[in-house]
């Protein structure tokens, strides 16, 4: 991971990611929401907006993708009453 200077995360991934992929550390904190992809195919790039206030804790560790993705979950809706 690296802290570019517009304060989001850029990280180099090993697999594709889709965006609003939830990134978590070894613990399972949420550590950074994947916005968009960006560099070549054989060797992707990752730019994300950090979900904690600690983020350069966690500047050259691995972090991971969580299990369930937000982008692949259907939205819920409230009705009104």
């Amino acid at each position: 991971m690296h802290l570019a200077g517009s304060g989001r995360v850029i990280i180099q991934l090993s697999k594709e990611l889709v965006e609003g992929q939830i990134l978590c550390d070894e613990k399972g904190t949420r550590v950074a929401k994947v916005n968009e992809m960006i560099g070549p195919v054989n060797r992707p790039f990752a730019s994300a907006t950090p979900l904690t206030n600690n983020i350069k804790k966690y500047i050259g560790k691995n972090v991971f993708a969580s299990q369930e993705s937000p982008a692949d979950k259907p939205k819920k809706f409230r009705r009104r009453k």
